[in-house]
């Protein structure tokens, strides 16, 4: 449902903070090369309040606006704080080390980016939760492929395929859950309709995956060295077995049985804690530190020191604090009503359904990149393009599916983005690494990227794009919707009649 009650801004006072903040950001990344866009979106919040305020918005609706939309956000950031103390807790209980070791030796190196990424889907469905599958499996996989001596980059994008992918056809998963939700269409129907662009995009990538493996691989001698000598190390540290996966099966199962994701993540938590104490031999009092402020370990082997010392709840302090702060400025943006303006702009410019398709998947990517938050990119794109949909005469089925892929899917690949940061944070990549050619996983998470252009492809053909049933027009006209008329509906030169009424 559109927001009347939100101020009507010009577009041009709409979109001046947003181009102030990406300015601040763009100064601090390519002047003086360094990332940290908390501060820029901090500003970004001034910005937007001097806007609001200029144009009638009073602080108080403003901060309400803000704490509103943090709000939304804070089960994500609960899911947040139980991955690093999983992710800690697991490297202490030898179960992410086992992993590793197991890997190494199962997995065949020109099949392993593949593998990583088939991996990530099981679990990231298993689990609804595409962070959890980054900061515990995706972890492991980052010490294999270093094992095998591929590029970080291509194993963080596989990684990231598999995990988003996952993360987005998961019943359990919060944004799959959102986009229905916000759109008004069963949840598993839409489940259903995400198969058509997912699947494809999918396929393609473990396509690219393989053909990658086998080119990727080199000197096979140097890497079995390699591998033997990040074994040793393990070894040396770890008491390694099956049963210290044991947390990883009951986790996957409890998520298998449709259990709350917040609930599964602090059950592996309390397993973790016990496979570390019977297993490893770590005394009680360790466990706080491990959850707190991650697992260290000094084995001499660089490889296994930088890949497991981590974890923690303070490993996810940057990625917490940008995701309030991101949530922040989107609650500003939104309450002032320059939001709702950009996106009023771009529906007013639409003719044909291909153009709408287009321009939700865009539009969700647009919020992804200035508000830095995936759940307010669903939300948003949901509840102001419904109207243009039910006014064609579409199935709000292609809006939710629109959602997932400029919103889910998206969401990693922008570093200042709360998938983005969670990816860069729980791998080590970028500014954890020192090295900003690690970001080049972002071109190489295929999975991502694919499925949005899939979708564009069928809305500008027609396939795979329903048109509304007579039962989902019906539903529109109990509830009242809103909806929007197009004149000349069909032609090149459609008009637009901005008025929107209810379905009555």
């Amino acid at each position: 449902m559109l927001d009347t009650t939100r101020p009507r801004i010009g577009l041009q006072w709409a979109l001046l903070p947003i181009f102030l903040t990406f300015l601040v950001l763009g100064i601090q990344l390519f002047v003086f090369d360094t990332f940290t866009p908390h501060v820029p979106l901090i500003l970004g919040i001034g910005f937007a309040a001097l806007v609001g305020r200029w144009n009638g918005s009073s602080w108080k609706d403003m901060e309400e606006g803000m704490m509103h939309v943090v709000s939304v956000g804070l089960p994500a950031i609960g899911i947040l704080i139980l991955v690093g103390m999983l992710t800690g807790v697991w490297i202490a209980s030898g179960t992410v080390p086992t992993l590793i070791y197991f890997g190494l030796d199962l997995i065949s190196p020109q099949l392993f980016l593949a593998a990583a990424a088939l991996l990530c889907a099981v679990v990231s469905v298993s689990l609804g939760t595409s962070w959890g599958t980054v900061g515990t499996v995706g972890l492991a996989l980052m010490g294999i492929g270093a094992g095998f001596e591929i590029p970080v980059y291509w194993t963080a994008g596989a990684v990231v395929s598999g995990a988003f992918f996952g993360d987005k056809i998961s019943p359990l998963s919060d944004t799959t859950n959102l986009a229905p939700a916000v759109t008004g269409v069963d949840l598993f129907d839409h489940i259903r309709n995400l198969a058509p662009t997912t699947l494809p995009a999918m396929l393609i990538a473990l396509v690219i995956y393989l053909l990658a493996g086998f080119s990727l691989v080199g000197d096979e001698s140097a890497s079995l060295a390699r591998i033997a000598s990040i074994n040793s190390g393990l070894t040396e540290n770890f008491v390694l077995s099956w049963w210290t996966v044991l947390p990883v099966v009951l986790v996957i199962f409890l998520a298998v049985m449709r259990m709350p994701a917040i609930p599964v993540l602090f059950t592996g938590v309390l397993l973790g804690g016990l496979t570390a104490c019977v297993f490893q031999g770590a005394e009680f009092k360790q466990l706080f530190a491990f959850a707190f402020s991650g697992y260290e370990i000094a084995t001499g082997v660089a490889e296994i020191d930088g890949l497991l010392n981590r974890g923690g709840i303070q490993s996810m302090t940057w990625v917490i604090t940008l995701l309030l702060i991101a949530l922040s400025f989107g609650g500003v943006l939104e309450s002032t009503g320059s939001m709702r303006a950009i996106l009023d702009a771009v529906v007013k410019r639409i003719s044909r359904f291909g153009s709408l398709q287009s321009s939700a998947i865009g539009s969700a990517m647009v919020t992804n990149v200035v508000a830095g938050d995936p759940y307010l990119s669903i939300a948003l794109t949901g509840r102001m393009f419904g109207p243009a949909y039910r006014g064609m005469g579409y199935s709000m089925l292609n809006l939710s599916r629109a959602t997932e892929e400029g919103g889910t899917l998206v969401s990693p690949l922008i570093p200042w983005n709360a998938g983005g940061a969670v990816v860069v944070t729980s791998l080590g990549l970028g500014v954890y690494s020192g090295n900003p050619v690690d970001l080049l996983y972002i071109p190489l998470a295929f999975a991502c990227w694919l499925s949005p252009l899939i979708g564009i492809l069928y809305g500008w053909t027609g396939w795979f794009s329903p048109l509304a049933s007579d039962r989902e027009k019906q539903v529109w006209k109990e509830q009242g919707e809103e909806i929007m008329e197009f004149d000349a509906w069909g032609k090149d030169s459609a008009r637009f009649n901005a008025d929107i009424y209810r379905v009555n």
